[in-house]
């Protein structure tokens, strides 16, 4: 039985009506592990084989469900791949014995994806046909995110159910690294990037923001009971999950999760136009100039008026957006564009209690606008630098040796991020 806030959502959300499951699952689960899937021919087998090693008395608790997705403007390479998929899965399933494997076929002739969609509508999909066949009996099922050219570890399952027993955060974002390239420009390339996240979520956490948490698409999970109280999956071509977990974050919070570690491709992509592959495939194309990082002192600038917020939660708004202009004049007139203001008194008539206020301001200033502010102060007067300039303060804030290569940084960064 379908829990009433769980009917409700569907009712309300779902936005597949040509797409359904390839046979009906023969069981109720207490999870499911959805992942995208464009061109992936070659990578998916690798990923399913790596969910095989997990225990099976929990390989039979989860249901596995592949969207095989496309445009109806995808290229033929793409088209031959995804049919090629689709041929193929059944003998996949066969060969990893996932007995609960279950693919959508959202990419043959009338069941393509709309014009100018991609990842975040083939997650949505997924996810939104998951919770009809979720056990919620017994749980709060999990809805856990992954993609086609990830690999997982035996321990992966485990660790999200051993997670979500006990968290009271209703998301959870997990540990991940990404494999090793295979060339060594290629492998300067993904450690460059995946340092820049590494970074920001450590400035972020300097700062004192409750925003610092990774949102990678391949490792992040939430309950059924949060995905549907968040709206779900957005449908964004790209940064789907950002806004993801940003949303989830405002209804049920976002935890790191340990015990395991996801291992996202290195490979250059030019699919979408931001992310990981967008990233790799601009630094060997341009060279790494292509990704450079913000200034320290930006974070210090967030972090002061995140500290101005949390004490002068008394004053209106004209007179914090006078006392953020003594921390910068750049600080002030971002808040001024985006209206902060009018928005704080707001948030002060509806929140008299302090605590309140302060956790509905972190609800108006959060992450996009947090990012906003850095791009803001970047543009403004503080130009991106190299990470041999941007990182080591940061490190040695954090009380870290500093590294002084970029592969040395990110081992630093890793170890201290629960990787």
């Amino acid at each position: 039985m379908i829990p009433r806030h769980i009917a409700a959502y569907l009712a309300k959300h779902v936005s597949y009506d040509h797409c359904h499951l390839n046979e009906p699952p023969v069981a109720s689960y207490r999870g499911a592990v959805v992942i995208p899937s464009l061109a992936e021919f070659h990578n998916l087998p690798h990923t399913l084989q790596s969910i095989a090693t997990n225990p099976p008395e929990l390989l039979e608790q989860f249901l596995i469900l592949i969207v095989v997705n496309q445009r109806a403007d995808a290229s033929p390479a793409e088209q031959a791949d995804n049919l090629a998929t689709l041929t193929a899965l059944p003998a996949w399933k066969r060969e990893y014995g996932l007995k609960h494997l279950r693919w959508v076929d959202a990419a043959s002739p009338g069941h393509e994806l709309p014009h100018k969609q991609g990842v975040g509508l083939a997650r949505k999909i997924g996810l939104d046909l998951a919770l009809n066949h979720l056990e919620f009996n017994s749980y709060d099922p999990l809805l856990i995110c992954l993609d086609a050219d990830t690999i997982v570890q035996p321990d992966y399952l485990s660790a999200l159910a051993h997670h979500f027993e006990s968290a009271t955060a209703g998301g959870a974002s997990l540990p991940y690294r990404h494999r090793a390239a295979a060339t060594p420009e290629s492998q300067a390339a993904i450690d460059r990037y995946e340092l820049f996240l590494r970074v920001y979520v450590l400035g972020l956490e300097q700062a004192g923001s409750p925003w610092a948490f990774h949102t990678v698409g391949s490792a992040m999970a939430s309950r059924a009971s949060a995905y549907v109280a968040s709206g779900g999956m957005n449908k964004r071509l790209a940064g789907e999950d950002f806004y993801f977990l940003q949303q989830v974050h405002k209804t049920a919070g976002v935890a790191p999760l340990s015990g395991t570690t996801v291992h996202p491709s290195p490979r250059s992509s030019h699919r979408v136009p931001f992310g990981t592959g967008r990233a790799v495939g601009d630094m060997l194309n341009k060279g790494e100039q292509q990704l450079l990082f913000y200034q320290p002192e930006l974070f210090g600038i967030l972090g002061e008026w995140l500290h101005l917020i949390t004490n002068n939660s008394s004053g209106d708004g004209d007179e914090i957006e006078q006392a953020a202009g003594s921390i910068s004049p750049h600080l002030r007139s971002y808040l001024e564009q985006t209206g902060f203001g009018a928005a704080w008194d707001n948030l002060r008539r509806h929140n008299p209690d302090r605590q309140r206020l302060i956790t509905a301001f972190h609800g108006w200033f959060d992450a996009f606008r947090t990012m906003r502010l850095m791009h803001h102060l970047t543009d403004s007067a503080w130009p991106r630098i190299s990470p041999e300039q941007a990182v080591r303060p940061l490190l040695d804030q954090a009380g870290l040796t500093s590294g002084e290569t970029v592969s040395n940084q990110l081992e630093l960064l890793r170890s201290m991020q629960g990787v």
